[in-house]
């Protein structure tokens, strides 16, 4: 990753809409077998370009060829049962019918590594891949066979780390774990979420990143935020212990959201893939807005380990508006990049 203050997304772009249902999440396939193995590569094939032609430096997959960015993995693993449901209460806030942990956990098979081989041949440009962390995956079943968060936590990372080491050779660049969960559950934090997620990234060569957000513009996400109150600061319980981690970068949601931008210091020494696009709104952001976003986060960051991206996946929103937010995170990107070159004696 060689480019100054390189730009990426951290999730999803919204898919076509031959694909699936437009500004909808997790909807259906539109296509079957065949024709959807072929829709998801154009999709994805779509992404890349997109990225691409709009300055985005870490290309990724836009989550094109998954409906849910942790159940189309855990649909791949042995041991859980889709059809036996149970409601329970995502993240402390809301109710979802998820399926059953009913026997041990195994992926028999590569998930993703086809998909990422594809991706890799979209661009000579670094990619990034996103897998569901240990803890959010757990937080997205019912256990009815473990029994224990703590148990089935490890039992995810070690099949997660099997994933991410063929992601690895199959030429993935940066490998991001997504863990929302750990702006919920801080005590499960500290005793053994951190723990899975190192043990998910073990031994791998690509960087890792884990991106941990308030979640995408949905109104249950909204909702949840609106009772935080005028200062948002989970990530103080987090980022000391993954400063302290093995993990390379750290993904956290900043731009249009009340978390104290000086928070960003409890990760200093570790890169910051800093949200400076808000997906809760239609609104394209100017240049200027993400620039000033930047040159805040700058005060705790240092240049050479900031890397502009998204707070969150953008699926939810048109087309248009999700590139149009691109294009702008790039602009806004610039300045900072002509200020900085300016500013070198």
């Amino acid at each position: 990753m060689r480019t100054f203050l390189p730009t990426s997304i951290v999730g999803s772009l919204p898919k076509p809409s031959w694909l699936a249902e437009p500004e909808t999440l997790w909807s259906p396939w539109k296509l079957e077998g065949d024709a959807l193995v072929e829709g998801k590569q154009d999709a994805l094939r779509i992404a890349a370009h997109e990225q691409r032609r709009r300055g985005i430096d870490i290309v990724s997959d836009g989550e094109q060829t998954r409906q849910h960015f942790v159940t189309t993995f855990i649909e791949h693993l042995t041991g859980v049962d889709f059809e036996q449901r149970e409601t329970v209460r995502i993240r402390n806030r809301y109710d979802a019918s998820v399926p059953t942990v009913v026997g041990t956990v195994s992926r028999d098979e590569p998930v993703f590594v086809d998909h990422a081989a594809f991706l890799r041949q979209q661009t000579d440009q670094p990619i990034k891949w996103a897998l569901p962390g240990p803890m959010t995956m757990i937080d997205t079943l019912y256990d009815r066979h473990y029994k224990s968060r703590e148990k089935l936590a490890w039992e995810f990372a070690t099949i997660l780390n099997q994933e991410a080491r063929e992601l690895e050779a199959a030429g993935v660049d940066i490998i991001q774990f997504d863990e929302p969960a750990f702006n919920v559950f801080h005590d499960e934090v500290q005793d053994w979420g951190v723990a899975t997620l190192e043990r998910a990234a073990e031994g791998l060569r690509a960087e890792t990143a884990v991106h941990i957000c308030y979640g995408y513009g949905i109104k249950a996400n909204t909702d949840w935020k609106a009772t935080l109150g005028p200062q948002w600061r989970q990530y103080e319980r987090s980022f000391p212990l993954l400063q302290r981690s093995t993990i390379d970068i750290v993904s956290l949601e900043c731009h249009h959201s009340h978390v104290p931008m000086d928070l960003i210091e409890l990760v200093r020494g570790k890169k910051v893939m800093l949200g400076a696009i808000d997906v809760a709104s239609e609104t394209i952001e100017t240049p200027e807005e993400i620039a000033d976003t930047l040159r805040r986060a700058l005060q705790f960051v240092d240049a050479d380990k900031l890397v502009p991206s998204t707070n969150c996946g953008m699926a939810p929103l048109s087309r248009s508006v999700a590139l149009g937010k691109l294009s702008a995170l790039r602009a806004g990107t610039d300045i900072i990049r002509e200020e900085l070159t300016a500013a070198k004696p």
